[in-house]
């Protein structure tokens, strides 16, 4: 086996990459990095009933958002595949039946005939004795089989055309020793495994021997995968010993939770509680149902990253934030958690925050400007002259601590580019009183007759004059706001003055004095 760190992260295209398996790729793709090794992609597509168009350019999408790239995969450079073979095991289906026959040869393994029916009536017949029918060790002689039949009749079965799958013999009356990374030691009873199939009636090997076959081929030093796969640890750990390979070190990762902390997270928590669970939408090519995706909802990709990797894991610190490089740095298989992690919508809102406050003004005026082209400026809602790159940057300076993501800009500052139509009813009915009007109109003709027209100028003036007239700030700060944003929201009310100019602030309050008087 390879002294080179080598992990591979292999998903089925059977649909969407829901984030547990994004989790996987991430954690294999830092340990990897962390140890200088190689990050492989391979797709398990032998289960053809199950494919989805488009599913493998998902995977492939989606790890390239996340800025995971996978080091060999489909699309390889021909040494690579030349060396490895194809990374798809659609394509290394001729590689599996000889590694079949060979445990066959060696005693690992054996025909079964047993139909469908026949085991079905099996499993029957022990339901109503109240037990359970496991084909292994205690029946396995009593079956149709090669191990209870001779080998002329075995032939002769096959010659004729009967259908058989190979399965595994598990070994009897042994303690299996078994080691994973993240768990421990464990032991366990081989009495108790039953003897898998590992080679279908229509020639096509199961998950359990392309798996290992793979892997090894593949040079694979370290499995880290979900722990939905603990079960299968015992049966893998014996193909090893049955080929006389070398196994890799094996680690088993907890689950993601629902938000609730019981049973697996699913797309269903999702759509419920209003949150994606994959990276990208999805547009379901059978149905065309669209599901949401952390990228179109607005989520910075290296917050997820980091989410992602705080679910299960965490470096033992008070540290929270993590660049990618960073979390390579950190990352420990050993810090991984065996309890499931459970998934908080709100912790990852918090994560963009986070991320959102770092990026520079210049940076998501960019992101802005995108946003407010595709969303707002095409439905002729804001006059294209607004949509400059000064006044936005100016906007967003203002806005982006209050914001978790882009779109929020939109939703916090829609009146630095539309004028207020319609004004709270709740705080019209506080904050307009009797006199206001008579206030804001005097307001109004201060702020007209300012020349030097910065926010701390324009504040001195009209708090100067607030003082003068002896109103106290309450009578006149608030329906201020109210005539420029519509509502009781918005950062500082001077800068939003200074921002929108002299005539346009004039122009509202002159439109509430009329429409609130």
């Amino acid at each position: 086996m390879s002294t080179k760190v080598r992990v591979r992260f292999a998903p089925s295209p059977t649909g969407p990459l829901h984030i547990g398996g994004v989790r996987t790729a991430l954690f294999n793709y830092l340990f990897a990095k962390k140890h200088g090794g190689d990050f492989i992609l391979r797709i398990e597509d032998t289960d053809q009933n199950r494919y989805v168009e488009g599913a493998e350019r998902y995977i492939v999408d989606s790890l390239n958002w996340l800025n995971i790239p996978y080091d060999e995969g489909p699309g390889s450079a021909e040494e690579t595949q030349r060396k490895y073979g194809s990374y798809r095991q659609s394509e290394r289906r001729h590689l599996y039946k000889q590694y079949a026959d060979l445990l066959l040869e060696k005693g690992w393994a054996y025909y079964a005939f047993d139909t469908a029916d026949e085991l079905d009536a099996h499993r029957k017949e022990h339901e109503a004795k109240g037990k359970t029918f496991i084909y292994n060790w205690h029946n396995r002689q009593k079956l149709k089989n090669s191990l209870a039949l001779t080998q002329d009749e075995v032939q002769q079965k096959i010659d004729a055309g009967h259908e058989y799958v190979i399965r595994f013999k598990s070994p009897q009356d042994e303690k299996l020793h078994l080691k994973d990374i993240i768990r421990g030691d464990m032991e366990i009873d081989t009495n108790i495994l039953d003897d898998k199939v590992l080679f279908k009636s229509d020639g096509m090997p199961t998950y359990h021997l392309a798996n290992i076959v793979d892997d090894h081929l593949m040079e694979i030093t370290h499995v880290i995968r979900g722990e939905e796969w603990l079960p299968s640890l015992a049966l893998h750990v014996l193909l090893y010993r049955a080929f006389d390979w070398q196994e890799p070190q094996f680690a088993h990762l907890p689950l993601i939770l629902k938000p609730t902390g019981k049973g697996k997270l699913s797309k269903r928590d999702g759509d419920k509680m209003g949150f994606p669970v994959f990276p990208l939408e999805w547009r379901d090519p059978s149905t065309g149902t669209i599901s949401r995706g952390y990228k179109e909802d607005g989520y910075f990709n290296d917050a997820v990253i980091n989410f992602l990797a705080f679910l299960g894991w965490n470096p033992g610190t008070e540290q929270e934030i993590f660049s990618l490089n960073g979390l390579i740095e950190a990352f420990q298989l050993e810090k991984v958690h065996k309890a499931g992690a459970r998934f908080d919508p709100d912790k990852t809102k918090w994560y963009n925050h986070q991320y959102l406050q770092q990026k520079s003004n210049k940076e998501l005026t960019g992101l802005f400007m995108d946003f407010i082209a595709s969303h707002k400026v095409v439905s002729g809602e804001i006059a294209p002259s607004l949509v400059n790159k000064d006044y936005i940057t100016n906007v967003v300076a203002l806005i982006k601590e209050r914001a978790d993501f882009v779109a929020d800009f939109w939703t916090q500052a829609d009146f630095f580019f539309v004028a207020p139509s319609a004004y709270d009813e709740k705080a019209a009915k506080k904050q307009w009183k009797e006199n206001t009007n008579e206030y804001m109109d005097e307001v109004a003709g201060v702020i007209a007759g300012i020349d030097n027209f910065a926010s701390e100028n324009i504040e001195t003036i009209v708090k100067q004059w607030i003082s003068n007239r002896e109103l106290g700030f309450g009578k006149i700060m608030p329906p201020l706001r109210l005539a420029l944003v519509g509502a009781m929201k918005g950062p500082h009310v001077f800068d939003i003055i200074a921002l929108i100019g002299k005539e346009e602030t004039t122009y509202r309050i002159n439109k509430a004095i009329e429409v609130l008087g």
